[in-house]
């Protein structure tokens, strides 16, 4: 690969920060990697990534990029007791979208693997090959402060730290590239308007969304399902989801929308997986053991920061990940969405750095605007979430439900729109016309649904 410069600094060890310092060491000399934590000796929760304590899905799209970029870190984490769900045995999962049940029986005919390492589990491997690395060194304890700059102000060339806690003066850290994965709380906008380019116009859909999570204790063998996933539908602005995590452990996460209380302890959990849940898997939570403390987590917004939009630019900083664009994260879009823009980002500079922001921010906004639609669509069909509904849209969600009555029955048009969701194929593979034939087929025949006897009623 060819070397164009000395040093890249990312600024922050999120999956976006990771993955982009993975594609930046084949072309700098030496990447550094600065980032508040101090690097855990085992798997476990970061104060630096507080919703890491939550459920979390790395969708099959985002996989796939994964082993390409550290050959594998898959292997190792199964080796190390990550399960997968890999032969499409739909009995398996128990997902409801929008209302929508999946089939439940028969096998996928074109199966994805889903691999399900807690979100800890997950960060710890990676960073441990990122770290392996002769070229990448991680600047723990540190936070960055600003943003050096050339004289006339057109290149950003470096960034300043402080570690963390410490009374010194921050220190400079020259750098080529700069690459800003920090998440939603990043600075990018204000270091921007210091330098004189003005801040990034932002798409925002306020969502309020309140997550609480419980790891449990439960006994091998009593839930056949690797995934649980309830998505909120109208009038029940709910998610409630169960995962099978690394050696047998299970998280619970639930959350709430558009501005309802949200849910304080365990007990409450139970209370709104009632309302959600089959009896099946309603009677191994409720005598399941909680472990640890409830953990909790709002997200206010999804927001997009439009730096693709932007006349001007400084060269030599790039933003990526959550600092670009959060969504509502019930949809698990976040990593897989970094993962294809890391994957952009390696397109670029193996076209050199000339130009970069400008190139970088144009291929990565056709990775998010895929995403973003999907995720503020699903929460506009929600009459409780407030937000322009456009004809455009709404056409889209009407074709969208009438494609998830298909996935109710349909097993080719489930493991289509199995792989769209997986973020593996876009949306529009679900327009070929015989994907159409089925889903009007579907629609057309309009069978009655039989009352759910397995749900349990709210009590």
């Amino acid at each position: 690969m060819a070397v164009l410069g000395e040093r890249a600094v990312v600024l922050g060890a999120s999956m976006a920060g990771m993955l982009a310092a993975r594609v930046a060491a084949e072309h700098y000399r030496s990447v550094v990697v600065v980032d508040r934590d101090i690097p855990p000796a085992r798997p476990v929760h970061r104060r630096g990534v507080p919703q890491a304590a939550h459920g979390h899905v790395l969708q099959a799209g985002g996989v796939a990029i994964l082993d390409e970029l550290l050959p594998g870190v898959l292997a190792e984490m199964v080796a190390d007791g990550a399960p997968v769900w890999s032969d499409g045995d739909l009995g398996r999962v128990y997902v409801e979208y929008g209302g929508h049940r999946f089939l439940r029986s028969g096998c996928l005919p074109n199966p994805v693997a889903a691999y399900m390492p807690s979100r800890p589990f997950l960060d710890w491997h990676v960073l441990k090959r990122l770290s392996a690395l002769s070229n990448v060194t991680v600047l723990s304890g540190h936070d960055v402060v600003g943003l050096t700059s050339s004289p006339d102000r057109r290149r950003v060339t470096g960034v300043l730290v402080a570690r963390r806690g410490a009374t010194e003066a921050a220190t400079e850290l020259d750098a080529d590239l700069v690459i800003d994965a920090s998440g939603r709380g990043s600075r990018a906008p204000v270091f921007l308007d210091d330098l004189g380019y003005g801040r990034p116009r932002e798409d925002e859909l306020t969502v309020n969304l309140c997550y609480t999570s419980q790891w449990l204790r439960i006994p091998a063998g009593a839930i056949h399902e690797h995934m649980v996933a309830t998505f909120p539908k109208p009038g029940e602005t709910t998610t409630v989801a169960l995962l099978n995590h690394e050696n047998g452990t299970w998280l619970m996460t639930v959350g709430v929308m558009a501005g309802n209380a949200p849910v304080e302890d365990f007990a409450g959990m139970l209370r709104l997986a009632r309302r959600r849940l089959p009896r099946h898997l309603l009677e191994v939570l409720e005598s399941a053991a909680p472990v640890g403390n409830t953990a909790h987590y709002r997200t206010p917004s999804s927001r997009w920061r439009r730096y693709d939009e932007m006349h001007r630019r400084p060269q030599g900083f790039i933003v990526t990940g959550d600092a670009v664009c959060s969504f509502n994260p019930i949809y698990g879009q976040g990593m897989t969405v970094a993962a294809l823009e890391a994957l952009a980002l390696q397109r670029c500079l193996r076209g050199g750095d000339q130009d970069l922001p400008r190139r970088f921010f144009r291929a990565a906004s056709k990775v998010v605007r895929v995403a973003w639609r999907n995720a503020v669509s699903a929460d506009l069909s929600l009459p409780e979430i407030e937000g322009e509904r456009t004809v455009g849209m709404r056409i889209n969600n009407k074709f969208a439900d009438m494609v998830l009555t298909a996935v109710e029955t349909d097993l080719v048009v489930n493991s289509q729109f199995f792989r769209v969701l997986s973020m593996l194929d876009s949306p529009a593979r679900l327009m070929r016309p015989s994907i159409l034939a089925r889903v009007a087929r579907a629609n057309f025949a309009r069978p009655q649904r039989v009352p759910d006897r397995e749900v349990a009623l709210a009590s």
